[in-house]
């Protein structure tokens, strides 16, 4: 458990340009103690990657802070990668988290073992990713923290496996999917900012996303649409735009969308997980979302529409000003929800 009371400390320094040698107290990447993973460098990126055999892929990912620290894994979402939490990793290591930032399947240097292995993206197969991976690295139970694709992974798991999640930071609240209620109409602006998914739908939307050139057009116009006030240059889109060439990226994302609306097949293998998930369970696990103001994806209502589906100990917020990629646009603010969210899992002393 971290303690709170210092974490301000982190949270006052300025997140585009955090290190742990910033940081009061920490030691410096060069001269972290024995154990202790590197940090993202001050420029956003991640200075070396690992790979490890996990279920049915070769997972690429990010490790940052003390090997045995208590573990927190982030998840990205679509159009998105580990980079999204440059700003957040080094802010808990300081604190002694032990962070993990994988690739999701079709992402970055994930590959699958097989050519064999369809490339599906639908919900409970990706969640089963994050399973493997924690098992492939020993880690019983870990915070599990995420937005978009990542938020529905991490839900997922702290409904179905609960004893792998010892606390939930999901951005969006409650994202598990159930393909049914999705065939019915929302509101029209609501339709209207789903815009990409119906264009998923058709080949010229698989064409235009099997095309490097048009796959960057249109994964930076959905950036600039959900995060509105979100000033990133040319340097921070083209960092995480090169986890987009992926061999399977196109195929994974083009599933995902297609399966969603339900007009894409799954696997026979996941259908009892699918009919669990599609009944809305309930997540027991202490859990803090967290709704980003200026994300057109946000539901009114804050965090009401899915506060009943939260059963444990549970924190809600709302951040003023940010879109939808919350932890790259405040990863002061994130990172402190993962320590909330950690402290809601400890019962205070009677």
């Amino acid at each position: 458990m971290i303690d709170r009371r210092t974490f301000g400390t982190v949270l006052g320094t300025g997140a585009a340009a955090v290190s742990l040698s910033g940081l009061p107290g920490a030691p410096t990447a060069s001269a972290a103690p024995r154990g202790t993973s590197p940090v993202p460098v001050a420029g956003g990126a991640f200075p070396r990657l690992r790979q490890i055999r996990a279920g049915l892929l070769d997972v690429g990912y990010a490790e940052v802070g003390p090997a045995h620290g208590p573990v927190v894994v982030c998840l990205h979402g679509w159009p998105y990668d580990i980079h999204s939490f440059a700003g957040v990793a080094p802010l808990l290591a300081a604190r002694g988290y032990r962070v993990i930032v994988p690739y999701l399947r079709g992402h970055g240097t994930t590959r699958f073992l097989s050519d064999r292995t369809f490339r599906n993206a639908q919900q409970s197969a990706v969640a089963l990713d994050i399973v493997a991976l924690m098992d492939a690295l020993k880690i019983g139970k870990a915070v599990l923290a995420g937005f978009d694709w990542g938020s529905r992974t991490a839900d997922i798991i702290a409904a179905l496996w609960p004893e792998r999640c010892r606390a939930l930071v999901s951005v969006s609240g409650y994202l598990i999917t159930d393909v049914k209620a999705n065939l019915q109409p929302q509101a029209a602006k609501s339709e209207y900012t789903w815009w990409y998914q119906y264009y998923f739908a058709t080949e010229r939307g698989r064409l235009a996303m099997e095309d490097r050139d048009r796959r960057r057009d249109l994964t930076r116009l959905v950036w600039e649409q959900v995060s509105p006030t979100w000033d990133f240059d040319d340097v921070t889109f083209d960092r995480t735009a090169a986890a987009f060439d992926n061999p399977d990226y196109a195929a994974i994302v083009i599933h995902n969308y297609r399966w969603r609306l339900g007009i894409a097949d799954g696997e026979r293998r996941y259908d009892d997980l699918e009919k669990r998930l599609a009944a809305r369970p309930f997540i027991a696990v202490p859990t803090l979302t967290l709704d980003a103001g200026r994300d057109p994806f946000t539901a009114p209502g804050n965090g009401s529409g899915y506060r009943d589906r939260f059963t444990g100990a549970y924190e809600h917020r709302t951040l003023t000003g940010v879109g939808h990629n919350v932890p790259q646009e405040a990863p002061e603010a994130f990172a402190r929800a993962v320590v909330d969210a950690d402290h809601l899992a400890v019962p205070s002393p009677s």
